[in-house]
C-alpha cells in the first residue's frame, strides 16, 4: 500500500462523521459531498504525518470550507419568497437493516431543525453545529470563525436560543411516528377533515418548497387540514412510506419519478410540523 492509499483509508475512517458535520452546516447532502471532496484535496496536499489528531484536523477543515460556502451563499442570494427547505435525506422504510441506509439515518437531522439552522448567520451556525452537536471546544471553533473564544461562545448562545424557540422536539420512537404519519396519510386519502384534525397539533406548521418562489407557510390545524385536502388529496394515494431525515415521512412517486418528499415532526402523538420538498432541482439529486 502506497502513502496515498494509506491516507485515503484514514480519510474514509472519518467520512461518516465529516459528512454529518457538513450536512448540518449546509443542509444539502450534495454540497456536503462537495465539501468532503475539497477536504480530501486539502489533506492530500498537506503533510499528514505532522497532523497529530487527523479527525480533529479534518473537522476543522470541513468547518472552514462550510463556513466559506455559507458566506458565499448568503452574499449572492436574495431573501427567499418561500420554500427554501433543505435537501432531504431519504431512505426507503424497509431498508433499515442495510448498513449503508443505517449510516444515512444516523447522518440525518430533522428537516424542521435544518430549516431553523438556515436562519442563523454562518458564524452562528458554525458555533452551534460544532459545539452543541459535535462537542468541539470553543477555542478550536474560534480559530475557524476568526473570533475570540468568548465571542464564539456568544455566537453559540444566540443560536441556541433561536433554535430552542423555533425547532419542535421530535418523538424518538420511530414506530410511534410511523403510526401518526400513516393515520395522516389515510385521512388525506379519504378526504376526512376531522381525522386530519385528530392527528395535527393545534399549532402545526405546513411548508412547501417548490423552488425559488414557493407558497407561504400555513399555520394552525384547521388551515393546514384544508390546505392538505385542497392541494394534496390527488397525490395522497401515491405516497409511499419512507424515512426522511431520520424520521417517519413519505415520498410521492408518479410515472417513475419522485414528485415530492414529505418530512414530519411528531411530538406528543401529533404532527407539529410538515415540510414538503417539491423543488425539482433538489429532488433530482436524491
Amino acid at each position: 500500500m502506497d502513502e496515498r492509499e494509506w491516507l485515503a483509508e484514514r480519510f474514509e475512517e472519518h467520512r461518516t462523521h465529516l459528512h454529518a458535520v457538513a450536512y448540518r452546516m449546509l443542509g444539502s447532502a450534495t454540497e456536503a459531498d462537495d465539501a468532503l471532496q475539497e477536504a480530501w484535496l486539502r489533506l492530500s496536499r498537506s503533510d499528514a504525518d505532522a497532523v497529530a489528531n487527523l479527525g480533529g484536523w479534518l473537522t476543522t477543515v470541513v468547518g472552514r470550507i462550510c463556513l466559506d460556502l455559507l458566506r458565499a451563499r448568503r452574499a449572492r442570494r436574495e431573501e427567499p419568497l418561500g420554500g427554501g427547505l433543505p435537501e432531504p435525506v431519504v431512505v426507503r422504510a424497509g431498508d433499515g437493516g442495510d448498513p449503508e441506509h443505517e449510516a444515512l439515518i444516523a447522518d440525518s437531522v430533522g428537516l424542521a431543525l435544518l430549516t431553523v439552522l438556515d436562519t442563523l448567520t454562518p458564524p452562528e451556525r458554525l458555533a452551534f453545529v460544532l459545539h452543541d452537536m459535535f462537542a468541539v471546544p470553543f477555542d478550536e471553533i474560534a480559530g475557524i470563525a476568526g473570533r475570540t473564544p468568548a465571542a464564539t461562545r456568544q455566537l453559540a448562545s444566540r443560536a441556541r436560543r433561536r433554535v430552542r424557540g423555533a425547532a419542535p422536539s421530535t418523538a424518538v420512537d420511530l414506530a410511534r411516528q410511523r403510526e401518526v404519519v400513516d393515520a395522516f396519510l389515510a385521512a388525506s386519502r379519504a378526504g376526512d377533515f376531522d381525522a386530519l384534525l385528530a392527528v395535527l397539533d393545534p399549532g402545526v406548521v405546513f411548508q412547501v418548497d417548490t423552488g425559488p418562489v414557493s407558497p407561504a407557510p400555513v399555520s394552525g390545524a384547521g388551515a393546514v387540514a384544508r390546505t392538505i385536502l385542497a392541494r394534496g388529496a390527488p397525490l395522497a394515494p401515491l405516497a409511499r412510506p419512507a424515512i426522511v431525515n431520520g424520521a417517519a415521512g413519505a415520498v410521492v412517486v408518479r410515472d417513475g419519478r419522485v414528485r415530492s418528499v414529505a418530512g414530519f415532526t411528531v411530538a406528543a402523538g401529533r404532527i407539529v410540523a410538515i415540510e414538503v420538498v417539491a423543488d425539482p432541482a433538489k429532488l433530482s439529486r436524491l
